[in-house]
């Protein structure tokens, strides 16, 4: 059976099938010739892959192919993706940033205390600082400060040489201890012990003030921000001249931690007792609210 009639003249009167069954039958014979007995593959119609219903034996059995609307939107071509609804619009809001600080005074110093000797041999040179070194840490653990607060921080051991031969001429070695004082009240006089322990070999490398526990001052800065930041809010609803909503989110917004406050070894030697001073601490929040 053939996939189609063969072509055929029609009397006058007769009934023919609809002009696109007609273009599509010549077509098929174009393309797959009259005698072929296998089914049409699928034909390309206004740019459409799809088999197409009407290449049938007989053109009275093809069902009438009405093509569906196409939506506006939809693009040119056989599919179209229906349209991605629009994202919704967060509501209006204001937004305000503050800073809240609070002013305490440090009560922790940490002190950097180094030895540096000198020798002929690197032997000599590690023993006289190790000695001196002890002496040091004895000082500290003397004073009251735990051992858990005191820990060597740095040993290097160099040689040294001569500027115009390059030659060694001898050995250095640097130690440092870190010592943590809780009591700064007293850190000025355990400075003085300790370089009476090591003679000319102490080295004040630095001194540093801090807040062991800052957290109610942190809560406390943290309060003021919000204040600042409510304060600031009111102010632009009241310029813009709109009311202000209830509070949509607050957000701490992070910020870089305190710097201890540092002393040069220098001016801490001259200034015995040492004055920690005071020292800052902010935080900084953002909050939103809506627009009533």
């Amino acid at each position: 059976m053939l996939p189609f009639p063969p072509p055929r003249r029609w009397a006058p009167g007769e009934s023919r099938p609809p002009l696109w069954h007609q273009r599509v039958t010549r077509r098929c014979r174009r393309r797959w010739g009259v005698g072929r007995a296998r089914r049409p593959r699928a034909s390309s119609i206004s740019g459409c892959r799809a088999t197409d219903p009407a290449v049938v034996p007989s053109w009275e059995h093809a069902p009438r192919h009405v093509p569906a609307a196409r939506p506006r939107h939809a693009r040119a071509g056989c599919s179209s993706a229906a349209a991605a609804p629009a994202g919704t619009a967060s509501p209006p809001a204001i937004t305000a940033r503050a800073t809240g600080t609070v002013v305490a005074a440090p009560d922790t110093a940490t002190v950097v205390l180094g030895v540096e000797t000198r020798d002929r041999s690197a032997t000599a040179a590690l023993t006289a600082n190790s000695d001196r070194a002890n002496a040091v840490i004895g000082v500290l653990q003397a004073a009251g400060v735990a051992s858990a607060d005191i820990r060597t921080s740095q040993l290097n051991v160099f040689p040294t040489s001569a500027p115009e031969t390059g030659r060694i001429t001898g050995y250095e070695v640097s130690n440092q201890v870190t010592a943590t004082l809780h009591d700064i009240a007293a850190a000025g006089t355990l400075i003085d012990q300790a370089a009476a322990a090591a003679g000319d070999a102490i080295r004040v490398q630095s001194i540093q003030f801090s807040i062991a526990d800052e957290s109610a001052a942190r809560a406390e800065a943290r309060a003021d921000a919000v204040r600042r930041a409510l304060t600031q809010a009111q102010q632009l609803a009241d310029a813009a001249g709109v009311g202000l909503g209830p509070v949509r989110s607050i957000v701490e917004v992070a910020g870089q931690p305190p710097v201890p406050y540092r002393a040069e070894a220098d001016l801490a030697q001259k200034a015995v007792p040492v004055q920690p001073g005071s020292q800052e601490l902010s935080v900084t929040v953002e909050v939103v609210h809506d627009i009533a």
